[in-house]
């Protein structure tokens, strides 16, 4: 099968979801390749990913096993035919959610665990007091938006963009709520 051919704009999209993969801290290949699975719309081989990104197989190997670690990408077969082929979510809101709780898993859940057990570690006490607060703010204010981004990603996309087109408005009726302009 020869390589898919991707129009300016499909490049140009490719790209550049590379180059933000890159700037999340998240390998630019990895990144290229979900790019170019979300923008098909259709199962890939590796073959094909390979090809059309000219990147070598090994490396769209180890990236397609990353991105499955993350629950981005899922193997998927086509009836008579014996290679696996690879697919993404095509619903943005899908995405950012799986993106968001991935996230949430691996870097601030342990981090509000670690602030928690130093919290609790008896050493803690001997800490000055206004570093002591300085901590406990921290692991506060980190709960709070951890429980925040839980309770979004129970919500429906639809509950979510009427919640995102209120905007700066939240703040105001919070504002005038509360007395303050």
């Amino acid at each position: 099968m020869p390589a898919l051919t991707m129009s300016p704009i499909t490049e140009r999209f490719v790209l550049h979801w590379g180059e933000m993969g890159a700037r999340w801290g998240v390998n630019r290949t990895v990144s290229q390749i979900h790019a170019l699975l979300f923008v098909n719309g259709a199962p890939l081989t590796a073959e094909d990913i390979s090809e059309t990104l000219g990147v070598a197989r090994s490396n769209v190997s180890n990236s397609l096993r990353e991105l499955q670690n993350w629950n981005l990408v899922r193997v998927t077969h086509i009836l008579s035919d014996r290679r696996d082929f690879f697919e993404t979510s095509t619903d943005p809101w899908t995405l950012m959610r799986t993106i968001v709780r991935e996230r949430k898993l691996r870097e601030f859940d342990p981090t509000v665990q670690m602030l928690s057990s130093t919290l609790h570690d008896p050493e803690f006490a001997k800490e000055p007091p206004e570093r002591q607060q300085r901590v406990r703010d921290t692991h506060a204010l980190m709960q709070s938006l951890g429980i925040w981004v839980d309770d979004m990603l129970r919500l429906e996309p639809s509950v979510l963009t009427k919640l995102l087109k209120l905007g700066s408005k939240v703040q105001k009726f919070l504002l005038s709520a509360t007395g303050k302009k």
